[in-house]
């Protein structure tokens, strides 16, 4: 059994207009893993978010971080906030600093460390993000992408152990979806805990090690990607389609042009690789 990094016990909200957004919800994140969270608009992704750092309490239920259940007192809170990053869906309601290096500096100086430890993280989050060259760049003149890229920096700069983006490829193009995916990969690879909310099950079923399917501000499925998107009742109830991947694999299977018991893919390749030699001439994927 994996150890349980975060944990929701039967957690309720409702927000001051009478809205109930989560009704108690129970569920795990095993740590250094990559947890996607599925769901239509309104199902309560982000408010959950925000209880997994403290933004916001419980009505009922409980948050636990590190086996512990969160205090929110303000030291706590801010301990809590420095090991769980959450990445917005829109980088400009993250982003308020006159440069790229200030806004990635201002998390690491407030932590009090040393002017030479703030350059040095600053340096690696700038690195990893690939936006090395934008340090002295105003942050209001960026693109879209670019934005996106620094609000990850600015997170990554505090070094958490788990880091939460709400729908982080929501209004990219293709090649930056990639790019950010392959992101978050990368960072996934550093033993660093991953969570993510999206409505592409595309990228939820090939990136994900685990899925919980939220409705109604409730847990109506949790499972591997494979078992979620094989459980045709789940996904009518959360009105999700399948994975294309899973809709070619099975009608490959079903023409005889995979051999028998080959796995199930979790990407193009692995597919490809399922397909003998002389059918891939027939097959355009």
């Amino acid at each position: 059994m994996l150890t349980a990094i975060l944990e929701a016990e039967a957690v309720s909200f409702t927000y001051p207009d009478g809205t109930r957004a989560l009704q108690k919800v129970t569920l795990k994140i095993p740590e250094g893993q990559k947890i996607a969270v599925l769901g239509p608009n309104g199902a309560g992704k982000s408010t959950l978010f925000l209880h997994f750092n403290g933004i916001l309490r419980p009505g009922d239920g409980c948050v636990y971080f590190a086996g512990a259940r969160v205090n929110y007192s303000h030291k706590d809170l801010a301990s809590l906030r420095q090991q769980v990053g959450i990445v917005f869906q829109d980088p400009d309601s993250m982003l308020f600093a006159a440069s790229v290096r200030q806004e990635i500096s201002f998390g690491p100086l407030n932590l009090g460390l040393s002017r030479e430890e703030v350059l040095v993280r600053i340096a690696a989050a700038m690195a990893a993000t690939g936006i090395s060259d934008l340090g002295d760049k105003p942050t209001h003149f960026l693109s879209y992408g670019q934005k996106k890229r620094v609000a990850i920096a600015s997170v990554l700069a505090m070094e958490p152990r788990v880091i939460i983006f709400d729908e982080p490829t929501a209004y990219l193009d293709p090649r930056s979806i990639r790019e950010v995916m392959a992101l978050l990969l990368d960072i996934s690879r550093q033993g660093k805990t991953i969570i993510l909310s999206t409505h592409d099950v595309d990228i939820a079923y090939t990136w994900a090690d685990y899925i919980y399917i939220l409705a109604a501000g409730q847990v109506i499925g949790a499972g591997t990607p494979v078992e979620i998107f094989n459980d045709a009742a789940l996904l009518e109830a959360a009105d999700l389609a399948r994975p294309w991947l899973l809709d070619v694999y099975d009608d490959l299977k079903n023409k005889g042009w995979l051999p028998a018991g080959a796995p199930v893919p979790k990407s193009r390749e692995e597919l490809l690789a399922l397909i003998p030699y002389r059918a891939r001439s027939r097959v355009a994927i």
